[in-house]
Formats: C-alpha cells, sequence, structure tokens
C-alpha cells in the first residue's frame, strides 16, 4: 500500500491556538497492510462505535457496529475546489408512497402461509385478507399500528398505490424496514430478500431495470417478513431523491490507511495538496478516566504537494442518526454554550434513559456534541449547509434549535476549521457523546468511571482533552509501540498488526464504572450474541490482553460475579453466566446454566490474577464460594453430562473431553489458589486429584494420533484450547505428550483460514485458534496457526467489525462480531511474558 513521507518542518503554529503540533503525530509509528474487514474511527463504548466497513473510507457511509448508518462526512477545500474524504453521497428522500412515520397507510395483510407467488400478482383476489395500518409488528416499537409479534410467524402485505407519469421521471428508491426474514416484490417480481437481519430504512435504488417494473396508474408492492424470536417489523414505501448539489464534490483519492491500537491514519490526495487525517480513541489501559472516555480526537493536517500556498478549509459533519435508535424517532439539535465555548448537539427529544435493552439496538438518550474548539460549529439544512462551504469555506446559519421527526429532512451539525492560506498547517478536533446515565447495576444506576458520579461533566471533560492533547497523543502513540512491539517480538509483522487493529475492538465492548462500593467494575456487551451483558465465557476468552496490560481491569470483570453469589442472590455451586441484557446488569438473564463452563473460566482466572499478584487477598473474602465451585468440578468435571457450554454451536454433546479439560484446570488453579494461600495439606489434595482427572482424560480421550471432541465418540476431534493453562503454569497435569500430539494432529486438519473448531463443521472461532496456536512449541509452529486467522481477516467478504465465528473454507462470518473475545488474541504473548518472568 502506498505511505506518504513528511517534510522536515518541525512545529506548525496554528492561528489562534496556544499550542504547537509535531508532524510526526501524522505518521503511524509502523505501516500496517492488513485489510481491516471494518476499521475502526471513533469508538468508545457498545453504543458510540463508528466504523468504516469499506477500503476506501469513501467508499460507503461510517456505520455502527449493528450495522445502522452513523454518518461522518469530511470535506476539504482547497482553492475553492471540493473534495470529500470521508463518507459518500447521501440521498435526501421524499415520499411519493410515504411509509408509517409519515402516514398510517393501509395495507391488506395475513398470517397464513402463501404457496407460490400468486400473492404478489396486483390482479390476486385477497379475498379473506384482513386490512390493517402500517406499520405491523411488536407493539412497543414506532409507528406500529398493527400488532405482529409471535414467534415463528409470517406476514404478508399488499400495498396498491398509484403513480403519475411525472413520478416515473423521478430517482426512485425503494425503502424498507424489516425485522426478521423478509422480501418485497414490485407487481410480481421480486426485487430484494435478506437473510435473518433487523434492518431499519433500506434504500433500494430503482435502476432502470427496477423502475421499468413500475407504470403509470395502479401499482402494488408486496412483502412477506418471517419473525425468528424477538421483535417484529414491518414497513415500506417508494421516495424519489431530492438531493443535489450546486457545485460538484470531488472524491479525493484516498493513498493510505493504517490501524494502530490507538490511532487510525489516513492520507488522501486532495488536488495540489495531501490531506492526513488520525481517528484517535485515546483508551490508555492504565489510565480509567481516558480509558472511559467518551470523547475521540480527528487531527487533520494539510500539505502543500507543488510548493505553493493553497486557501484551504476543512468540514467535518454528522446528523441525528448519532444519537437514535431508529431514524424515525424525533429529535432536537441545538447551537449551546458552556463556558464560553460554543456546542452542536444533537439527541432524541424523549430521552429514554436507560429504557431501551437488547442486541442490535443503538443509543437513544444523552447526546453528541461537537464543540467550537479549533474551528466553528453551526447547525442547519444539510443541502443548504454544504451548498454554503463549497462556495464560501464556511457554514454558518442563523438557526439555533431544529426539531425534526422526518428522517428525509435530518439537519447537519457541522464543524468548519479554516486554514487560509498555507503550505502546511495541522489542528484537530473533538466529537463526543454524553450518555447522561450509563448502566444499571443492581438497581443502581450509574455514570461511566470519567464522570466521578457527576462531579465531571461533558464540558470539563471536553476542556481536559483539549488541554492535554499534545500529551495524550504522545502516550497514545506510545502505547500504539508497545502493542505493535509485544506482538512483533511475540510472532511478525503480521500478528502485531493483528493485535493492534483489533484493540479498541475490544475495549470498545465495555463500559467501565465504579459501583456505590468503590468497586471498579468493567462491564462486557455480547454484541451480535444475544447482548448479555458481562457474560463470564466473554470474560475468559479476552482475558489475555487485561492479564498482561491491566490484570485490575480483569478483576473488575470479575467482581460482580462474586458478589453476585455473595450477596445470596446466586445460590447455585457454579458462577453465573451473565448479569442481565446490556445495559441493565440486574441478575442472569440466560435460559441455560453453564456449571462447568463458567465455574471452571472463574477459578482459571482468579488463579491467574493470583498467581501475578504473588497472594490471594483478592479471592480471600470468597474463598467459601470458590472453594463449592471446585468442589462442583471435583465432583462433576471428570466426564461432563449434556450440559451447555460456550462451543455448542453445533449442538451440545455430553462427555464433552475440552470441557473436562477446562474443569481439570480448574481444579488445578483451586490448588494453585490454595498453595499461594499457604493451605498447603488443601493445595496437595486437588492437585493430586487434578493429576488423577487428567490420567482418566487420556485414557478415555486417545484415539489414535489425537484425542476425542467427546469420549464416546470415535473417529472425532476438536480443539483442546483450555490446556493453554498447564502450559502457561507449567503444572504438567497432563503428560507431555498429550498437548503436541493434539497440535500436530491439528496442523493437518488446518484450511485457509484457520483450525476448524472441531470435526463437525468447517466454522472456528479464532480467538480459540490463537489460544491452541499459543501451545506450540515454537514460533514457526505458532505461526502457521496464525497466519490463516491474518488471511481472514484480510480476505473476508464480511465487511464487520471483525467476526469472531467464520467459515474456515470461505471466510465468510457465521454470526458474532465487534466482541470482546477477540482479547484473546494475546495469549501467545501473555504465554512469552509468563515465561520471560520465570527466567
Amino acid at each position: 500500500m502506498k505511505k506518504f513521507f513528511l517534510s522536515a518542518l518541525a512545529f506548525c503554529c496554528l492561528g489562534t491556538t496556544s499550542w504547537a503540533q509535531t508532524p510526526s503525530l501524522f505518521k503511524p509509528y509502523q505501516s500496517t497492510n492488513l485489510r481491516l474487514p471494518s476499521v475502526p474511527l471513533v469508538v468508545s463504548d457498545p453504543y458510540f462505535s463508528i466504523w468504516s466497513p469499506y477500503d476506501r473510507l469513501t467508499d460507503g457511509t461510517t456505520r455502527h457496529w449493528t450495522n445502522d448508518e452513523k454518518p461522518l462526512e469530511g470535506l476539504i477545500r482547497v482553492d475553492g475546489t471540493t473534495y470529500r474524504w470521508m463518507g459518500a453521497p447521501r440521498n435526501v428522500l421524499e415520499s411519493i408512497v410515504p411509509m408509517a412515520d409519515e402516514q398510517a397507510w393501509e395495507g391488506e395483510y395475513t398470517n397464513k402461509p402463501q404457496t407460490g407467488s400468486n400473492w404478489t400478482n396486483p390482479s390476486f383476489d385477497a379475498q379473506g385478507w384482513q386490512h390493517g395500518k402500517a406499520a405491523w409488528g411488536s407493539k412497543d416499537l414506532s409507528f406500529v399500528r398493527t400488532s405482529w409479534s409471535q414467534e415463528n410467524s409470517d406476514l404478508y402485505v399488499r400495498r396498491s398505490f398509484k403513480l403519475s407519469a411525472n413520478d416515473l421521471k423521478e430517482d426512485l428508491f425503494l425503502v424498507y424496514s424489516h425485522d426478521d426474514v423478509f422480501e418485497i416484490y414490485i407487481n410480481e417480481t421480486k426485487v430484494a430478500e435478506t437473510g435473518e437481519t433487523w434492518v431499519d430504512g433500506v434504500q433500494l435504488k430503482l435502476d432502470s431495470s427496477l423502475k421499468a417494473l413500475l407504470h403509470e396508474g395502479e401499482n402494488v408492492i408486496a412483502a412477506h417478513c418471517h419473525n425468528t424470536t424477538g421483535g417484529a417489523y414491518t414497513d415500506f414505501g417508494l421516495f424519489k431523491n431530492i438531493s443535489k448539489d450546486k457545485k460538484s464534490i470531488h472524491t479525493a483519492q484516498q493513498l493510505s490507511v493504517d490501524v494502530l491500537a490507538t490511532n487510525t491514519y489516513y492520507t488522501f490526495a486532495c488536488g495540489p495538496v495531501e490531506l492526513d487525517v488520525v481517528f484517535t480513541a485515546p483508551m490508555l489501559i492504565d489510565d480509567y478516566d481516558l480509558l472511559s472516555s467518551p470523547i475521540n480526537y480527528i487531527s487533520y493536517q494539510v500539505r502543500s504537494t507543488d510548493g505553493l500556498e493553497h486557501d484551504i478549509q476543512i468540514m467535518i459533519n454528522t446528523t441525528p442518526e448519532m444519537a437514535v435508535n431508529k431514524a424515525s424517532q424525533p429529535t432536537r439539535t441545538e447551537i449551546i454554550e458552556n463556558n464560553g465555548t460554543t456546542y452542536a448537539r444533537t439527541g432524541t427529544i424523549d430521552q429514554p434513559i436507560l429504557a431501551h435493552k437488547g442486541d442490535g439496538i443503538c443509543i437513544d438518550w444523552g447526546y453528541c456534541y461537537l464543540p467550537a474548539i479549533n474551528g466553528e460549529v453551526s447547525i442547519g439544512d444539510a443541502n443548504e449547509l454544504r451548498e454554503t462551504f463549497m462556495e464560501t469555506g464556511r457554514a454558518k446559519s442563523l438557526q439555533t434549535t431544529i426539531d425534526c421527526n422526518k428522517p428525509s429532512r435530518l439537519p447537519l451539525l457541522c464543524y468548519v476549521h479554516s486554514f487560509g492560506r498555507t503550505r502546511q498547517a495541522s489542528s484537530f478536533m473533538m466529537i463526543g457523546y454524553d450518555e447522561l446515565q450509563d448502566i444499571e447495576y443492581m438497581y443502581k444506576r450509574y455514570q461511566a468511571y470519567w464522570a466521578h458520579g457527576g462531579k465531571v461533566s461533558i464540558f470539563q471533560m471536553f476542556n481536559q482533552l483539549e488541554e492535554q492533547y499534545s500529551s495524550i497523543m504522545q502516550r497514545c502513540r506510545d502505547f500504539d509501540q508497545r502493542i505493535y512491539d509485544d506482538g512483533l517480538q511475540a510472532g511478525n509483522a503480521h500478528y502485531a498488526e493483528m493485535l493492534s487493529a483489533t484493540y479498541r475492538h475490544v475495549i470498545a465492548a465495555h463500559k467501565l464504572f465504579q459501583d456505590d462500593q468503590g468497586n471498579l467494575l468493567f462491564f462486557s456487551k455480547e454484541n451480535n450474541s444475544n447482548g448479555c451483558v458481562n457474560t463470564v465465557d466473554l470474560t475468559y476468552p479476552e482475558a489475555p490482553l487485561f492479564l498482561i496490560y491491566n490484570p485490575e481491569l480483569q478483576k473488575a470483570m470479575m467482581t460482580s460475579i462474586f458478589d453476585y453469589s455473595a450477596s445470596g442472590r446466586w445460590t447455585k455451586p457454579f458462577a453465573a453466566h451473565d448479569l442481565g441484557t446490556y445495559p441493565i446488569a440486574n441478575g442472569q438473564v440466560y435460559g441455560g446454566d453453564m456449571p462447568l463452563e463458567e465455574a471452571g473460566n472463574m477459578l482459571i482466572l482468579a488463579a491467574q490474577l493470583c498467581r501475578t499478584d504473588g497472594n490471594t487477598l483478592y479471592v480471600d473474602k470468597y474463598w467459601d464460594i470458590i472453594t463449592t465451585w471446585a468442589d462442583y468440578l471435583v465432583e462433576n468435571g471428570q466426564d461432563p453430562e449434556n450440559q451447555l457450554c460456550t462451543d455448542d454451536f453445533a449442538g451440545h454433546w455430553a462427555h464433552n473431553a475440552n470441557l473436562s479439560v477446562k474443569a481439570i484446570m480448574g481444579v488445578t488453579a483451586y490448588a494453585e489458589m490454595a498453595r499461594l494461600k499457604g493451605l498447603n495439606e488443601i493445595a496437595g489434595k486437588y492437585l493430586e486429584r487434578a493429576r488423577t482427572m487428567a490420567q482418566q482424560w487420556e485414557k478415555d480421550a486417545r484415539e489414535d494420533d489425537h484425542f476425542r471432541l467427546a469420549f464416546d465418540r470415535k473417529d472425532t476431534w476438536s480443539q483442546k484450547y483450555n490446556m493453554v493453562w498447564d502450559k502457561l503454569w507449567q503444572t504438567k497435569i497432563f503428560s507431555e505428550d498429550v498437548m503436541q500430539r493434539e497440535m500436530k494432529y491439528y496442523l493437518k486438519k488446518q484450511n485457509r483460514y484457520g483450525l476448524p473448531l472441531d470435526i463437525r463443521k468447517d466454522y472456528s472461532k479464532n480467538d480459540w485458534i490463537l489460544w491452541t496456536a499459543a501451545m506450540s512449541k515454537d514460533k514457526k509452529t505458532f505461526l502457521q496457526f496464525m497466519e490463516p486467522v491474518y488471511n481472514y481477516m484480510n480476505e473476508t467478504e464480511s465487511r464487520v467489525p471483525t467476526s469472531d465465528w467464520y467459515d474456515t473454507k470461505t471466510g465468510k462470518m457465521i454470526g458474532f462480531k465487534a466482541r470482546s473475545v477477540i482479547g484473546g488474541f494475546w495469549m501467545k504473548v501473555l504465554m512469552d511474558k509468563s515465561n520471560a518472568s520465570r527466567h
């Protein structure tokens, strides 16, 4: 990938600002070649999370990990010519056949299964069908007027409407919203179908062939939606695109993109000027204020390539979509002032604070902010502000408050910086999101850590980050170097790039806060799997990252699980699976327990923390609880019954060999903690029990040159990644032959994109592959397992924040995205650092 070189200019004085900035801040510590499936831009937590799922930043609209559009647009004006360097042209749609947010339109519908496609024909006799008003769906969803929410049920809707000859001359779009599986027809011809997704406001441009399906006079659009589970929704309409630019906007040429731990670097050619842009999430792992900060930097630098001065202005804008869950929600966008600084901010009018919980949802409370720090901010009509910028280099508007309830009329929030005439100059802007209240834990509501219980406002946080910009940027750069160098030393440049590219991915799947007892709590959201909060079988695979760089954050994921048992609310003899559905953490909601899984996870991680601390102070007050869990593993872990575990995608089998390994290592973990506590007799007893269990395991699981997936299933195999702790701790619970016998066998089973999870399917989990890889006898073998995962990330067609569950032959995502389990990529670094500490 083409890279850029900076001039030798040491400092740039930046107009009215009181600080100077070195050009090196715009050059990454190391250039990277990994083509991420989705590039992190502005990320903070599971809600404030904006990505670019494209090769070029101008290939499409920036998105939340759910795939909802969260548009950031970047423009640069050079000597009167405007270039777009971020985002893509967006349509301004006006209804011809309105959707439910504008009109309670009526259609014919039925829930009776329809065979064939006759029901889509304009002349179909819909006798027996009912009449209902849009939208159809779950009663709690916006604009639902006809209830339909039964799980595993179908909805068929027909809508008749008339078009004029003038309508047919327009730039037409079919717009539809659905939850879940959906197909839609125009006059009997299918024009779109989806898998099991739930998306609001999909825009399908009607090209000449699709537009030809329509005609003057009466037309029919028919849709079928199947609700698998949970919420249901169906709505659709026909729109015309009324967007237009008085002057054309050119597309900047992207020259490079590099992704490091806290920074994403882009360079663009914009006529006679090159533009460098750095997106920074200051997620320094040892600074809790910054780690939890709801504010990101966007730094920008312009450089003349012809040696001449040029008149240059920068615009960065967004819309109220940043602050809604559904595009139809009414919003208020306004200009406010605080302590002499002007802000453009936007949020929903209703402000349903912590009122929604679930998986694939976006936040619809709190406010998104653009401060006028180093530039001007304004709000107004999208076309007018954009055209004013193209003509004058400014985007001033007299409007101070805009209420909006039409997605087609959303205003812009604009930030504009004018460099005037210059050869080279740089500056930065900030974007932030104040959630007001971030999480509910055991029926009490809390703000994120940075707010210190309301003592620090979002405005004070903006001021702090402005004042500390230079030092924070340098600290971020130093941390980028640390992550990259650790990966390089443990593996190679590809491994370093993988770790660098996924650090923000992991951190942004969490919320950091402090409860009223002073406990530091760090809760994950189980993104794109079920939305659970602080799931233990996410805490386990992601652990290596935090065990290396800040074990206190690992404790912050576990303390609440211990306390849940200590409180008496969780009374089972094993650990809970979760604490609720994000952002409500009032107790387990998952329908099935994972007894061996979660007890083993908690004991193993607790032992690793105690080994790091050199004592058992962290677990001492929970000793009775962990003893109960350890005894459960002793009694039930040798030959597991038919119970859930974290890898039951292909169905759960009894006698699971890898689950038994986890139980054995959990018993070993308890012995390790007893040893550190000075309970030598107890330690010896449980260690001997673990060895006996391992010996029996080897007899029961052995099959020729490998070990089985399940003790009673011949000709099977699976990854035994839980055995990695035996190597990490050097406890030698299993004989030396077991691990390397497995590793040799795995090398025979690899596909283009990695090692399958087990014999049943071609799919795998890349976090577990990297755990398994860390059991390799040497770096060369480790790289044989790691490189296919790099290839997957580099080549997958699934353009989402890296999916951890994918097909190892096709490289396509099976499920899951933006999940914290990617922290498991650091297992080899943890292994190496543990080995180094022993020597």
